[in-house]
């Protein structure tokens, strides 16, 4: 039997696949465009094992992505491939429309050439699963309930309007032409492997490094946080029991205002790393202009989940944290693999402080 992963060298496809591979021998056909958050160093470990095949290309292209659905049959297809930064919508939202929306409908469009062509008894077991955000649904205020499936769609980025595109593309092609497909939206996601232009591993970098801690606005934004490896064990249960044609939503029980998980960070670091000179790693902080039409708090009601398929988050925020802090502290290698020039070129122009 076989999977073909889309976006698996990225943060939350390349744990998948991992994770995957960890816990059986099912082959993963891997295709990832591999932009500058695509990273093959994460897969490092998966050289020379036979279960894993890379593929460098895009999902938009269909000639390609049929070629790989014929030679080698997948049961499954997972859709992890996505322009997901905010930040980097708002300074180009060119490429989050080509990839997001545009590469999700080539995507679609091969599987189901392919999904029709497969004999009878073959079709109902097929699945496509298409990974998605809780920033579809748009922002709450502090009193508000968490999102669950039914609210409706209220995208406030250029990355969130083509993440919903997209969902409405999957939701239309399983309407329309019968695709059995299964989306699930997440919260924050964080752990290893994850490209330092993002809060947690951001901080952890700077922090290290000697630099600003650079919050938007006043640091009070709340967010839920997932801890990848859940998230990737999430994904293996709706991929193994959800129910054709729904949406679930994937979220830590572990909302927390940015400033919050900041000082939680430093704390963590000033016992597992502290200064040589005494001074504590949250005297780094430097408030920042916030970004334009900044979402104020996300919040996951992932009760749909449990109730149906009977997962819940094993990590807490305080467990989760510490290792993905560990982690990074052991795994610098790969942390100054992925920090290119470009990298820090865009964080320059991006925070406006100096790193």
């Amino acid at each position: 039997m076989t999977i073909l992963v889309s976006g698996g060298a990225g943060f939350i496809g390349g744990n998948f696949v991992l994770d995957w591979l960890r816990q059986g021998d099912e082959r993963v056909i891997n295709l990832d465009k591999l932009t500058y958050a695509g990273n093959l160093d994460t897969l490092r470990g998966l050289n020379g094992d036979n279960r894993h095949v890379f593929v460098h290309g895009d999902i938009g292209d269909r000639g390609l992505v049929d070629t790989l659905l014929a030679t080698h049959q997948p049961r499954a297809v997972i859709n992890f491939a996505a322009e997901s930064h905010v930040d980097r919508s708002i300074h180009g939202p060119g490429d989050f429309i080509q990839t997001n929306v545009v590469g999700t409908f080539n995507l679609l469009e091969a599987v189901r050439g392919h999904w029709d062509g497969l004999p009878g008894d073959e079709k109902p077991a097929f699945r496509f699963l298409h990974v998605s955000t809780d920033e579809v649904y748009g922002t709450l205020s502090k009193d508000d309930a968490p999102f669950n499936e039914l609210n409706r769609y209220e995208p406030n980025s250029p990355y969130s309007a083509s993440k919903a595109a997209s969902d409405h593309l999957v939701r239309a092609w399983h309407h329309t032409y019968g695709l059995p497909v299964l989306t699930t939206n997440c919260s924050n996601n964080y752990g290893p492997y994850h490209f330092p232009e993002k809060l947690i591993p951001l901080v952890i970098l700077n922090a290290l490094s000697g630099k600003n801690l650079p919050i938007y606005g006043d640091g009070q934004q709340i967010r839920d946080w997932l801890y990848v490896r859940d998230h990737c064990s999430a994904i293996r249960r709706v991929l193994e029991a959800g129910r054709v044609g729904e949406t679930y939503n994937v979220g830590g029980w572990n909302e927390k205002p940015n400033l919050d998980v900041v000082h939680t960070i430093c704390a963590i670091l000033d016992e597992l790393r502290p200064k040589a000179d005494g001074t504590r790693y949250r005297d780094q902080i430097a408030f920042v202009k916030d970004r334009p039409g900044h979402d104020r708090r996300y919040a996951i009601d992932a009760r749909k989940l449990e109730r149906e398929l009977g997962w819940k988050p094993e990590e807490t925020f305080e467990t989760g944290i510490r290792k993905t802090i560990e982690w990074y502290l052991g795994n610098q290698d790969w942390v100054q693999n992925v920090t290119s020039g470009a990298y820090r070129e865009w964080v320059g122009k991006q925070y406006e402080v100096q790193l």
